[in-house]
């Protein structure tokens, strides 16, 4: 085994696996919880549309970079 790798793996690939899917799987868990504050507090349509545009339009930058560099091939 190669110094600064790990099952063959560089630092780098596995950092940007754990940035990837890791912080997708934060952001899926983090819709859900908007969804069930939502549903607990009743919200209704109008209110869930508007606690998921407030409380997910952080999560939109994280996705659109992802989407840009991948466009871009970078």
């Amino acid at each position: 085994m190669q110094p600064g790798t790990l099952w063959g793996y560089t630092e780098a690939q596995i950092a940007q696996f754990g940035l990837t899917f890791g912080v997708g799987a934060f952001i899926l868990y983090m819709l859900f919880i908007v969804f069930n504050l939502a549903r607990e507090s009743k919200a209704g349509r109008f209110g869930t549309f508007v606690l998921f545009m407030v409380l997910s339009f952080g999560m939109l930058g994280f996705l659109a970079k992802n989407l840009i560099q991948w466009l871009l091939g970078m």
